[in-house]
């Protein structure tokens, strides 16, 4: 456990929500700007580590919420959900957004002021905090969050991909399309034009007054980039397992699954590396154990890693020659099961990968901005049938 309480099971998961839906109503949507810090109860869910892994899945944290306190009480928050399946559906139908960030992450300049930011030595109060933070929960407030990108852009003017990547690698719930187009959004990139301005009085209120920042940028010109292709297509998947005898090969995208038919065998792959460099101990930690968890509830067999060497060797000790896999959206391991997949058509195992229905429905919806996304929430609820067959990736 670390110092904001995240037990990296499923068990706790469920908990950590039963404790939160009596607070999803108008408490969450009255007090959830308001960082009160890392001491003090949270007035966000702080269920992000959770659902990130897919512990708990999004459909059944609505199910719950909107079952306690109705659709529209609960508007806020469940506003908030379908926030992280845009910035999903939005990456999975852009991914060039993903390929050009590690092209950039790849051959940016790591300064010195770079450096200075990410000790947490900018001479900033609340920037600095959030630093030490950051690297000791592996969390942070969402406006805290939406803080600490807009001073690291537009006052220290150091490039959004670093920092991007910092928090990536230090987030317990860090994704590849919820951190890449928030930080893309504060920019200017992702609602071309439109950036995020912090300042001084606003910190100060809505942090209770723990913070008075000196010198912040008082100016946001959005950063600039090539128009971006049109959005493409969801690329193929199916909500069923496959008939007759298959196996199932879990990774750290969903780590809880009930199938509608029984693999003959299933597998975990271990952690795949994030981009950018190393994650940091504490998320490598929540993760492996997280991950250990699924693999005693599942009954499942661990195997080294995605590659293909060490599925392979997996599939031919228990005479496989169809796998299933749940979908895994644009990121690093996404990129691993692409090669994984071509890789074992040659040695004559299919690999097919199946995606939630939620994620199926919702996606498509995506391709724009948010509100576009918003107005449709109640439509995709009735049509998601909320509270049935929560867990079935079907």
């Amino acid at each position: 456990m670390n110092n904001r309480g995240f037990t990296p099971s499923r068990t706790a998961g469920l908990a950590h929500l039963d404790r939160f839906v009596p607070r999803a109503g108008k408490t969450y949507a009255a007090n959830r700007n308001t960082d009160e810090g890392e001491e003090s109860e949270s007035h966000v869910s702080m269920l992000s580590p959770y659902i990130r892994h897919r512990l708990l899945h999004e459909q059944e944290v609505l199910a719950q919420v909107i079952a306690h306190n109705g659709l529209q009480s609960a508007e806020k928050f469940v506003q908030e959900v379908f926030w992280r399946a845009y910035f999903k559906g939005h990456l999975e139908t852009r991914p060039m957004i993903w390929s050009n960030y590690l092209r950039d992450l790849a051959h940016v300049d790591r300064s010195s002021n770079f450096k200075a930011a990410i000790k947490g030595q900018t001479g900033i109060d609340c920037f600095d905090h959030w630093v030490g933070e950051l690297q000791r929960n592996g969390y942070l407030h969402n406006h805290a969050r939406m803080w600490f990108a807009s001073i690291w852009i537009f006052t220290l003017r150091l490039p959004w991909v670093l920092g991007a990547d910092f928090m990536y690698r230090n987030l317990l719930d860090g994704d590849p399309a919820s951190n890449t187009l928030s930080w893309r959004w504060v920019a200017g990139l992702h609602t071309r034009g439109k950036t995020y301005l912090a300042t001084a009085d606003n910190i100060t209120r809505y942090t209770d007054g723990r913070f008075s920042p000196k010198g912040l940028a008082s100016l946001a010109l959005p950063l600039d980039e090539p128009e971006l292709p049109p959005a493409t297509g969801l690329p193929a998947a199916q909500h069923a397992p496959p008939n007759g005898r298959f196996g199932l090969l879990m990774h750290e995208e969903e780590l809880h699954i009930q199938l509608s038919s029984r693999p003959e065998s299933t597998a975990l792959a271990n952690m795949t590396p994030r981009s950018g460099g190393p994650a940091t101990v504490h998320v490598i930690t929540f993760t492996k154990e997280a991950m250990e968890d699924a693999a005693v509830r599942h009954h499942a067999t661990r195997i080294t890693s995605l590659a293909t060497a060490d599925v392979l060797q997996w599939c031919q000790s228990e005479n496989l020659t169809t796998i299933a896999t749940p979908y895994a959206p644009v990121g690093p391991v996404a990129d691993a099961i692409s090669i994984l997949q071509r890789d074992l058509e040659q040695h004559g195992i299919s690999l097919l990968r199946l995606r939630r229905r939620y994620d199926t429905l919702v996606w498509p919806q995506c391709t724009k901005g948010f509100f576009a996304l918003k107005e449709k929430i109640p439509s995709l609820v009735a049509k998601l049938g909320i509270g049935q067959n929560q867990g079935e990736l079907i």
